[in-house]
């Protein structure tokens, strides 16, 4: 016959093992479909992170077809080519920042290099390679009277 104690802590056993296992099978359930949710989360994060980078590369390189209308691409610039315009006008460094809008000093520093002109200038000293000479000089005795 069985010792009644080792019937005893076997029955207390199984019962402990039955309703741990009751106790335990939701909370292994829950931790599943947790698992699962970080899962497909991550996934979407990481889908999200790509877009991400795809979208700021098309945004940093713009296509000439993609510029709106009235937006120009930016103008070119060139110090020795202010400084032969500068030349083939005749005129002096005061004299073409006035034309431009700027200060004789500031062209000085477009042409050795030093500076960059700002997209308004930009645009002015473009227009200055459709000016001939005595445009520019009839352009000039305009101002000299208003300023």
């Amino acid at each position: 016959m069985p010792n009644i104690a080792q019937v005893l802590k076997a029955e207390i056993e199984r019962i402990a093992k039955k309703s741990l296992r009751a106790e335990t099978t939701f909370l292994k359930k829950a931790s599943a479909a947790y698992r699962s949710d970080i899962a497909a989360l991550k996934r979407r994060a990481s889908e999200l992170e790509h877009a991400i980078r795809t979208l700021g590369k098309q945004v940093q390189k713009p296509t000439p077809a993609s510029l709106p209308s009235e937006e120009k691409p930016s103008t070119r610039f060139s110090a020795k080519s202010l400084a032969s315009q500068r030349r083939r006008l005749g005129l002096s460094a005061e004299d073409i920042g006035r034309l431009i809008g700027a200060s004789g000093q500031s062209v000085y520093n477009w042409e050795a290099g030093k500076a960059r002109p700002r997209e308004a200038h930009l645009t002015a000293i473009a227009a200055l390679k459709t000016l001939g000479r005595k445009t520019a000089v009839a352009h000039l005795g305009a101002m000299k009277p208003a300023t």
